[in-house]
């Protein structure tokens, strides 16, 4: 019973990191490592519960991901496409292969969020000038959102931290859509992988870690949703920083 209700509020608390921010991973697999089940059964269970949370969290930030169906339905693809390589990869390469590549990818998102808003207005102002659309999705940014959909099926940690600086430099919209957008599409790669992993490793999901972190992140997508959406842009970018900075060293010195 203890386990079990520790897991659970794990699942609550990553439910609501991940709405707000991302890197709820970096709670739920740790845990479930603690109590001692082995790292691949703990990845996919967690995918596949997180799903949930993701799912009430885009709900919540429905009206806010509205403001960019356009460049949504454009990015999809690249996020179906990177879940599907990704979770191939999660099934068939040493659990180790992203260790070393994760802490960059991390840091260069922490990054991209302190510098997106200057660049975010270079870029806004040289697209005016040239008469073109603000928010079209480039080439740059349609192989980005693929690599992320590769990475979110393979492991996924901090995804929405990495969704959001790559968001924050190539698209012009205001950080609650961007976070709204975030939502959408790392939903979208949890569930593809999520329906690969059921067809492909049925025998590696445990389904009570997926019952029980799938009904805490189911609520604590919720929260997250009604806390983020009133957080200011200021004080939402300040706790991506914050969020990401002690991801990053729970992952180099903790791991």
């Amino acid at each position: 019973m203890l386990e079990a209700a520790v897991i659970f509020v794990a699942g609550i608390y990553a439910g609501m990191i991940n709405t707000i921010v991302g890197s709820g991973t970096l709670i739920t697999f740790p845990t479930l490592l603690l109590f001692g089940y082995p790292a691949l059964t703990a990845n996919v269970s967690n995918n596949i519960g997180l799903v949930a949370g993701g799912v009430s969290g885009t709900y919540g930030y429905r009206h806010e991901a509205r403001e960019l169906k356009t460049t949504l339905v454009r990015l999809a693809p690249a996020s179906i496409l990177g879940a599907v390589t990704g979770s191939v990869l999660l099934l068939t390469l040493p659990d180790s292969s992203f260790d070393a590549i994760v802490p960059a990818l991390i840091a260069l998102a922490l990054v991209m969020v302190v510098i997106g808003p200057a660049i975010q207005r270079r870029v806004a102002q040289r697209k005016l000038d040239r008469g073109a659309d603000l928010d079209r999705v480039s080439p740059a940014l349609f192989a980005g959102i693929f690599g992320l959909g590769v990475y979110g099926g393979y492991f996924g940690a901090a995804q929405g931290i990495l969704l959001m600086g790559l968001l924050g430099i190539l698209l012009s919209a205001g950080i609650q859509a961007l976070n709204g957008l975030k939502n959408v599409l790392g939903t979208l790669v949890n569930a593809v992988a999520a329906v690969a992993f059921m067809v492909f490793a049925w025998d590696r999901i445990d389904w009570k870690i997926v019952a029980l972190i799938g009904g805490g992140s189911l609520v604590g997508g919720v929260l997250g949703a009604r806390i983020g959406r009133r957080l200011p842009p200021l004080v939402l970018r300040a706790i991506i920083l914050t969020i990401g900075t002690l991801a990053l060293v729970k992952i180099i010195w903790f791991d």
